[in-house]
C-alpha cells in the first residue's frame, strides 16, 4: 500500500468531507486518509448511516488509517444540518471543509421538507449554513482553516424564480447551485480578508467529469453515451480526482492563502486560475445572495453568526 505525500506542513490535520460516502467526496476522503503517512483525520458527512458506516470500514481497511469517522447529516433538512453542527462543534477543530455534496440527475422536481428546491438546498444552501456555523472551528486551526468548494463554470442565479417553480430542469438547477457556491466562496474570502483572519476559500473545477455512482441512476441512453465517452478519455476515476484535489487541503497556510478567493482548475500537473462570469464576481450580487440565503434558512443562530462575519 503506497502513501501519497502531499502536505507541505507536517502537522496532522482534520478534514470534513460533505458527500464523503460516494463519488468525488469518497475519492478525496481516500486520498487524504492515506496521505502524509496517514497522519490526517477525515470526517465524512452523509445522509445514510448505513452507507456512512460502510464507507468508514472500507476506508479504514484500504488506507490503514483508523482516524476516519462519520457524521450523519441530511442536507435536504435544516433540522438535520442543525443536529450535525451540534455534533461537529463538540469535536476538535477542523482544518478544512470540502463543500462537495450534491444531487445530480433527477427525473422530476420535488420539494424538501423546508419547501425548497432540493438541488438548491442540498447542493448549496445547507452547506452555506454548515460552513457559517463551523467558522469558529476552522479559525482555531493551527494550520490555517480552508474551505474548498466543488464548483463548475456556468449557471446563474434566477432571482425571480430561485426555487425554479416556473421552469425546472435538473441541469439548470445544478448550475444555479454551482453559481451560488462560487459567489459564496468569493464573498467569504473578501469578508475574511477584511477581518484579518487566516481562513482561505477556493472554488475548484475538476477538469474532467468524474465516473461515479451518478452513472448508475441516469437513463440508459445517457448511460450508454457516457460509457462510450469513457473509452475516449472523457472521464476520470474518483481515485484520480482525489489525488488531484488533495494538495488543496493539506498544503501550507501560505500557499492556501495565496489561492484564496480564486476560481481554479488543474491541467498539466498543476493548478491554474480561471476567470469567472460578471454576475459571480459582482459584490452587490454576492451580498444579495448572502442575504437571501439567510432569509431562506430562517435560523436565528446562523443569522447571528453571519452578522458577525459581515460586520
Amino acid at each position: 500500500m503506497s502513501c501519497v505525500r502531499i502536505g507541505l506542513t507536517m502537522n496532522p490535520m482534520r478534514f470534513l468531507i460533505t458527500g464523503g460516502t460516494l463519488g468525488m467526496g469518497r475519492g478525496v476522503a481516500h486520498a487524504l486518509a492515506i496521505a502524509d503517512d496517514r497522519r490526517h483525520e477525515v470526517v465524512i458527512l452523509g445522509s445514510s448511516s448505513e452507507r456512512g458506516a460502510s464507507a468508514v470500514r472500507e476506508l479504514q481497511q484500504v488506507t490503514g488509517n483508523s482516524k476516519v469517522s462519520f457524521v450523519r447529516c441530511d442536507l435536504a433538512s435544516f433540522r438535520s444540518v442543525e443536529s450535525a453542527i451540534e455534533v461537529l462543534r463538540s469535536q476538535p477543530p477542523l482544518d478544512g471543509v470540502f463543500v462537495n455534496a450534491g444531487i445530480g440527475y433527477a427525473p422530476r422536481q420535488t420539494m424538501t421538507e423546508d419547501g425548497l428546491d432540493p438541488h438548491f438546498q442540498v447542493n448549496y444552501l445547507s452547506q452555506f449554513m454548515l460552513v457559517l456555523n463551523l467558522l469558529d472551528s476552522l479559525k482555531r486551526s493551527a494550520s490555517g482553516g480552508r474551505v474548498i468548494f466543488n464548483a463548475a463554470r456556468g449557471g446563474e442565479i434566477r432571482w425571480d424564480d430561485m426555487q425554479m417553480t416556473k421552469k425546472w430542469g435538473y441541469e439548470p438547477a445544478i448550475l444555479q447551485a454551482f453559481a451560488a457556491k462560487r459567489m459564496f466562496s468569493s464573498r467569504l474570502h473578501a469578508l475574511q480578508r477584511e477581518a484579518g483572519t487566516k481562513l482561505s476559500t477556493v472554488a475548484f473545477e475538476i477538469p474532467k467529469t468524474v465516473w461515479s455512482h451518478q452513472i448508475e441512476i441516469i437513463p440508459w441512453p445517457m448511460r450508454a453515451m457516457a460509457t462510450v465517452m469513457k473509452w475516449f478519455g472523457a472521464f476520470i476515476s474518483i481515485e484520480r480526482c482525489g489525488e488531484i484535489m488533495a494538495p488543496l487541503f493539506a498544503e501550507s497556510q501560505a500557499e492556501s492563502l495565496a489561492r484564496s478567493g480564486k476560481f481554479i482548475s488543474w491541467r498539466d500537473g498543476g493548478f491554474f486560475e480561471k476567470s469567472d462570469d460578471a454576475q459571480i464576481t459582482d459584490t452587490a450580487q454576492q451580498i444579495k445572495l448572502w442575504d437571501e440565503s439567510l432569509r431562506l434558512i430562517g435560523r436565528e443562530e446562523t443569522s447571528r453568526i453571519a452578522a458577525t462575519v459581515s460586520a
